[in-house]
């Protein structure tokens, strides 16, 4: 059963409760009016993608950011272990990588994928970032969150991370990506935060390593990156893979050649998608710089821009005039970020207005009786 949920935003403006400016949330889709469709989006002049069975995808050029073709790229659905992308990304810049911890029972009982931590153990930062990015450890990711001080200001952390790069669809519930109610990413965030991560030379070290050793309680034992294509792909630089029974099949993939950088990501996918994944490559390489994009991953906002939100420019991108769309075969798991307003969502928006503006006047209307009733006294 497909669950839809509707932004809160596409009801009602956010206003201030606090006498600061109220501000209205852009309505363009993040990186491009195109982007909004949940259907096949591809530019005129050139031979589609080849196929997927991805609900939902993204390819783009993580050195301009154009996106080159798109598939419900706004569509909400759960990550996975995909989600570890942002974690790396947040927590990278806040921990010292030679810092030694030893991590707690809690995080060495993390259930699905694990790298094996042991609470007798002790390791460097760097070792629990290989572990994350490589081996795709639910126990790193709370071993760095407790590091951080705790999984309360590591969630917010990861948040305040995601709105900074403008990935409105993501919301982290956990720092393993492990399905909890409420969290979310899309292809496009996907795409945004590897673009983000890339630029990082440490999270680009610990993607692309394919083997490493890793420390036990007595000496080493070898670790693998989960990321087959580092192995079979020419010019692949790594990112990160996820699975889970409801989330299904989810992958974002960057690659290098010629001097430029093809960003794929794909979510809710049955399974077996790496040659796919190749192919969305090739595809990538093959138009860059032949076709008009169909969006844009746009860039971090400003400082000024996340300290004072009523100044946050329009993150949208224009539609590229020779854009052919092909409507989505099925609705998304969640709903996108995206979404146009329905007229319900527009009538109900219009009644919390305007019944909070009658809220007003009756209340005002009430207080002028009392002060005459008072003035008789």
């Amino acid at each position: 059963m497909w669950t839809k949920l509707v932004p809160v935003t596409a009801l009602i403006a956010s206003v201030s409760l606090t006498g600061g400016t109220a501000y209205a949330e852009p309505t363009t889709p993040v990186g491009g009016e195109a982007l909004g469709s949940r259907g096949l989006v591809v530019p005129a002049g050139v031979k589609k993608p080849p196929k997927s069975k991805a609900t939902s995808y993204v390819i783009a050029d993580a050195g301009t950011g154009q996106v080159l073709a798109a598939k419900d790229a706004h569509g909400r659905y759960l990550p996975a272990s995909t989600l570890k992308t942002l974690t790396a990304l947040t927590l990278i810049p806040k921990l010292d990588k030679n810092r030694k911890i030893r991590p707690s029972q809690n995080a060495c009982n993390q259930e699905g994928s694990a790298v094996g931590l042991s609470p007798k153990a002790t390791y460097k930062v760097d070792d629990l970032f290989k572990a994350l990015m490589m081996s795709s450890g639910n126990d790193a990711a709370m071993a760095l969150a407790e590091t951080n001080g705790g999984l309360a200001k590591t969630m917010s952390d990861m948040n305040a991370e995601a709105k900074r790069l403008q990935a409105n669809d993501t919301v982290a519930k956990t720092p393993s990506g492990l399905d909890k109610p409420g969290q979310s990413s899309s292809a496009y965030d996907l795409a945004l935060i590897a673009r983000a991560g890339l630029a990082n030379p440490e999270f680009r070290r610990y993607i692309s390593t394919k083997t490493s050793k890793f420390p036990a309680p007595k000496g080493y034992y070898e670790i693998s990156n989960h990321n087959k294509l580092l192995w079979r792909y020419q010019g692949m630089i790594g990112v990160k893979n996820g699975w889970t029974s409801k989330a299904q099949a989810s992958f974002v993939g960057a690659a290098t050649r010629g001097g430029h950088t093809i960003v794929v990501s794909i979510m809710r996918h049955q399974g077996g998608f790496w040659d796919e994944i190749t192919q969305l490559l090739d595809w990538g390489f093959s138009v860059r710089g032949k076709a008009a994009p169909v969006g844009q991953l746009v860039d971090p906002l400003p400082a000024s821009a996340l300290a004072a939100p009523q100044q946050r420019p329009s993150a949208a991108a224009p539609a590229s005039p020779g854009t052919s769309v092909t409507p989505a075969a099925q609705p998304p798991l969640l709903d996108t970020a995206a979404s146009k307003q329905t007229d319900s969502t527009k009538t109900v928006g219009s009644l919390v207005i305007g019944g909070g503006l009658l809220f007003g006047l009756i209340w005002l209307g009430y207080g002028i009786r009392r002060k005459r009733g008072r003035s008789r006294l």
